[in-house]
C-alpha cells in the first residue's frame, strides 16, 4: 500500500505557507496601488475644478453652480459617488 505523502508531508505545508504569503503580499501591494491612484485622481479632479472656476484669476467668482452641474453629469455618466459635497471636499 502507498502512503499518502501529499497530505502528511511537511513539504506541502511549507508550500502552502509560501503561496499564502505571496498572495497576501500581492494583495497588500494592490491595495496600496489602488489607494495611491485614488489620491492622485482626487487631487487632479480638485485641481481641474479650481482651474475651471478661476479661469486664470486669483480667486473664483462666487455663486456659480459649477460643482452641482458637474456632480449631476458625473453621476449620470459614472454612477453614484459624485455628489456635490464630495466634489466640494476634494476641491483644492
Amino acid at each position: 500500500m502507498v502512503k499518502n505523502s501529499v497530505t502528511t508531508d511537511k513539504g506541502i505545508n511549507d508550500l502552502f505557507l509560501k503561496v499564502v504569503e505571496l498572495v497576501m503580499q500581492a494583495r497588500k501591494r494592490v491595495a496600496t496601488s489602488v489607494n495611491l491612484a485614488e489620491v492622485y485622481t482626487k487631487f487632479h479632479i480638485g485641481q481641474y475644478i479650481v482651474e475651471y472656476e478661476q479661469k486664470g484669476a486669483i480667486r473664483a467668482e462666487y455663486g456659480k453652480a459649477v460643482l452641482k452641474e458637474l456632480s449631476k453629469r458625473l453621476t449620470e455618466k459614472l454612477g453614484n459617488g459624485w455628489s456635490y459635497p464630495y466634489l466640494r471636499q476634494i476641491r483644492i
